[in-house]
């Protein structure tokens, strides 16, 4: 998923340290109990959503008797080796793309992707993927970040377009604003003409979701845009998502991913699995919305979520 904020040098210097988990010799420890340490370090990748789930992930388990902590670490080759060493204990991970690092990581670039649109399959294999590095995945919710194409709500009333399907079969000539690397990633450009047969006549590198992508769409100059599902400005733009109605996207359902021998604990899994039974994908990017349109605090817009769903006081 996106990274942005950096994490200070010398907590770099820290995690790069310990950038190899645990030793191979050691990996048998991985069976023993899982642990419950009193005081919890919750990481987070630096952007919004990230900073957003990470103090959900906190005023939940301090309303469960923990203390805990803060870490943003802007970097996933940086964070995940210090989760798996527990100088991170909790983070916010998405199924499919943490399913995918971690096989890239243990059978190398070249393997066969992880992560799926079916959400059981992806996360069969990320608990493969994750145990034997003294890792658990806790059960996903109903929220879900995935990629997400739009076109203005006036094309889609003209040409009768509420998937990507109807676009398809519409037979239109389609400039899609998106990263560069749209032209070869599967879910991308190759997926919409495979998948949908979707016309694209080409991409237009403005980035995922950038406002230069979007005005470039809301202006005529691109007919869709590559977004996520919790992006909350679409409105602005006057812009709709088209349903991926034959779920080209991979299933990345937010998932807590925690150290086994420090945050394995019944537990912790019950304070954080009290937030899968409200949050949707909605609610994040209505919260989203918060940060990064109201320039409200990712802490306050948290308690704010939990305490109007009963989850703190």
């Amino acid at each position: 998923m996106r990274c942005r904020t950096a994490a200070p040098a010398a907590l770099l210097l820290v995690l790069t340290a310990c950038a190899t988990g645990p030793a191979l010799e050691n990996r048998g420890e991985v069976t023993a109990p899982p642990g419950d340490s009193r005081h919890l370090m919750v990481g987070s990748a630096g952007f919004t959503e990230s900073d957003l789930l990470a103090q959900m992930y906190a005023q939940l388990l301090n309303q469960a008797g923990y203390r805990t902590s803060l870490l943003t670490v802007a970097n996933r080759e940086l964070y995940e080796p210090a989760l798996e060493s527990g100088q991170i204990d909790v983070v916010p991970e998405y199924a499919a793309t943490f399913a995918d690092w971690l096989n890239a990581r243990t059978n190398g670039p070249e393997a066969p992707p992880a992560g799926s649109p079916d959400l059981a399959t992806t996360m069969k294999a990320l608990r493969h993927l994750a145990t034997p590095r003294g890792l658990t995945v806790l059960d996903p919710g109903r929220a879900v970040d995935q990629n997400a194409f739009a076109v203005t709500a006036a094309y889609a009333r003209r040409h009768h377009l509420r998937t990507l399907s109807d676009l398809g079969a519409s037979g239109l000539r389609v400039r899609l604003a998106a990263g560069d690397e749209c032209v070869q990633r599967p879910y991308c450009e190759p997926g919409l003409k495979k998948v949908y047969g979707i016309d694209i006549t080409g991409v237009d590198p403005k980035g995922v979701g950038t406002t230069q992508a979007k005005r470039a769409v809301q202006n005529g100059q691109d007919q869709m845009v590559l977004t996520t599902t919790t992006d909350a400005t679409l409105d602005q733009f006057g812009l709709v998502l088209l349903a991926d109605d034959r779920h080209l996207q991979n299933a990345d359902y937010v998932v807590p991913v925690v150290n086994r021998s420090r945050a394995g604990a019944e537990r912790v899994t019950k304070a954080l699995g009290r937030l899968n039974d409200v949050l949707t994908t909605a609610d994040l990017a209505a919260m989203n919305q918060q940060v990064d349109s109201w320039r409200r605090l990712a802490s306050d817009v948290a308690r704010t979520y939990l305490k109007d769903k009963g989850l703190v006081k």
